[in-house]
């Protein structure tokens, strides 16, 4: 019981990550590969509010809005020059993006973990199970903000020119949408979303280092891709489904050693059975 709450709990967090992942490609049609270390900036962010004033609730909220601002940021000076370009173009850019704010933060940081403690939560017994109470934080708070994105994304005006952006660009802004307006938007709320992963992760390893979100942004990728890139409930499935996964694996003694190798495993079986991930649909490319 415990190993599938905390599997659902890590699964939260990659999902939220891959959201920022799917939201991007499905919109912008690119591969953010940043994003992951914008999970390094929301936590060192955390961490710099927390020795200046000490209050978590603060700390949380400069984390939401500093990465909330560099991913806009991100996209109009790294991106945007680059939107007719081709796709490795944008790829060598990201991949750049994601190694200079790694530089940075060491520079700044240096290359030692550093202790970030949020608050202190104990544990709680049900049904004779003990779980940890930040690993139900976790839980809860990412399926709130989870149903909360569908929501806006389906009952909004802002969501409804998101899916008319992703749907058929051009299309879009002959109906008067602005295209880049909601590109800058998409990538602010992807940031804003790995912000929040980046302090539910501090939960579960309340240590930051300038790769922190190197591996979680990758694992996020994959999950993303099994759930169907571009397709929001695909990358709520996925997480969800690879932090299952990677939990009931590093319970087994015989099969921790392999925890990521059947991880991507899986990412390799769902490509060669279903290109398109499991909730992904084929898109007929007009020429």
């Amino acid at each position: 019981m415990s190993t599938i709450i905390d599997g659902l709990s890590l699964g939260a967090i990659y999902a939220l990550i891959a959201l920022g992942y799917t939201m991007v490609y499905g919109i912008a049609k690119m591969l953010n590969f940043a994003h992951g270390d914008i999970i390094m900036v929301g936590a060192y962010a955390v961490s710099t509010t927390l020795g200046l004033l000490g209050f978590p609730v603060v700390a949380i909220l400069v984390s939401v809005v500093v990465c909330t601002i560099l991913g806009i940021v991100i996209e109009k000076v790294a991106y945007r020059p680059l939107r007719g370009a081709s796709p490795l173009a944008v790829l060598i850019t990201a991949i750049g993006v994601s190694y200079l704010l790694q530089s940075i933060a060491q520079l700044i940081y240096g290359v030692q973990a550093t202790p970030v403690t949020l608050a202190r939560f104990g544990t709680v017994s049900f049904l004779g199970v003990t779980l940890n109470i930040s690993t139900l934080i976790t839980l809860g708070v990412g399926a709130v903000i989870m149903v909360g994105l569908t929501l806006f994304i389906n009952h909004t005006r802002a969501g409804h020119a998101m899916l008319a952006v992703s749907e058929d660009r051009k299309a879009a802004q002959l109906m008067g949408i602005n295209v880049n307006r909601i590109i800058t938007f998409t990538f602010g709320i992807g940031s804003s979303l790995a912000a929040c992963a980046s302090i539910f992760y501090l939960m579960q390893i309340p240590s930051a280092t300038p790769t922190l979100g190197s591996m979680p942004g990758i694992k996020a990728f994959t999950a993303a891709v099994i759930g169907g890139i571009g397709s929001i409930p695909g990358a709520m499935l996925g997480g969800l489904l690879l932090g299952l996964i990677e939990k009931v694996c590093l319970s087994i003694p015989a099969l921790n050693p392999f925890t990521q190798a059947i991880e991507f495993g899986l990412l390799i079986v769902i490509l060669l059975l279903k290109p398109t991930g499991m909730l992904g649909r084929k898109r007929r490319e007009k020429v």
